[in-house]
């Protein structure tokens, strides 16, 4: 072999070899984080082998959840401190806290990723903060016990729920302003938007039923039972194609895979006591809920609709969040 031959090669073998580093450094495995109200604790499960690989220490009550929109930072509401936990998710460390007014139950973040909302369930009012100052943007009075917080694809308006009031507060995500206030069923408890950001459900537990909001005219256009109606739904995720719901119900510990179109359960899984928290694998392959009672993420294949592992989490887990 001639040196210019040796040279070539080498070149290409390291040209190659960056090019493998360069992929290794941007991607990671997936992570799933499980919010654990009693420890004050996130465990954060691999999807790969459905074990708890890592316990991050947070603030007291930790419940929901949201991700940056780079993937690198978790915002977990934390309900006793009211405050929102700042989670690195390459170190698995909670870095710094921000204020977030009085007991902040979900948090969704600005497709931007600059300001966090959240519901505060005490002093039943909805907040927007600044991440990058903590400055608390504005605090809306909503209904008594706000708990679901959606924001809409565009970023303009805020969906909150009021579980006592069994109403739907509609705020302009920039100023704050009250724009309409919407009934739905007994109780709700979730905002969940179609992939498509058209329509907007709303999961109300002691109605046992499930609202659709039309979100360019922010009117009621639906409503329909999650089977008996005695099933108490809490928490909504939809399949990347938009063609299935998944309702967690907390007192029938199952879940209801429901077809959109016909807005009708076809069926039901059953998983572990008390599931709230619901999460789908981006590819909808994989299906997880945190079990309230059990203590334990169920892992289900939505192609079987069976659960295919029990994973032992904190005590009390509230809410789950993919990391892809």
């Amino acid at each position: 072999m001639t040196q210019p031959t040796r040279r070539r090669r080498a070149a290409a073998l390291t040209a190659l070899l960056i090019l493998l580093g360069a992929f290794g450094a941007s991607s990671r495995e997936p992570l799933l984080y499980v919010s654990n109200e009693i420890p004050n604790t996130i465990s954060v499960v691999s999807p790969r082998t459905n074990a708890v690989i890592a316990t991050v220490p947070v603030g007291k009550r930790p419940r929901g959840m949201a991700l940056s929109p780079d993937r690198r930072t978790v915002y977990v509401a934390l309900g006793q401190d009211d405050a929102l936990g700042v989670v690195d998710v390459a170190s698995g460390q909670m870095t710094r806290t921000i204020p977030a007014n009085r007991d902040p139950e979900l948090v969704v973040l600005s497709p931007d990723g600059k300001v966090a909302y959240v519901s505060n369930e005490e002093i039943a009012h909805a907040s927007a903060i600044d991440i990058a100052s903590g400055k608390t943007l504005f605090s809306t009075p909503v209904g008594v016990e706000p708990e679901g917080v959606g924001i809409t694809r565009d970023g303009t308006k805020l969906y909150v729920t009021a579980e006592t009031n069994n109403t739907v507060s509609v705020i302009d995500a920039k100023t704050g302003r009250l724009l309409k206030t919407l009934h739905v069923g007994d109780n709700p408890r979730t905002v969940a938007f179609t992939p498509d950001g058209t329509r907007a459900w709303v999961s109300a537990e002691a109605g046992g039923n499930v609202t659709v909001i039309d979100v360019a005219t922010d009117s009621v256009v639906a409503q329909f039972s999650i089977r008996d109606g005695k099933t108490k739904p809490v928490r909504i995720a939809f399949s990347p194609d938009g063609r299935l719901a998944y309702v967690t119900e907390g007192a029938a510990a199952s879940v209801s895979v429901v077809d959109v179109a016909r807005q009708a359960v076809i069926d039901s899984i059953v998983v572990g006591r008390r599931p709230w928290g619901i999460a789908l694998s981006p590819d909808g392959g994989r299906l997880y809920t945190a079990d309230g009672r059990s203590n334990s993420v169920s892992v289900i294949d939505t192609k079987t609709r069976k659960v295919i592992a029990a994973v032992p989490v904190g005590e009390r887990p509230n809410d789950l969040l993919y990391i892809p």
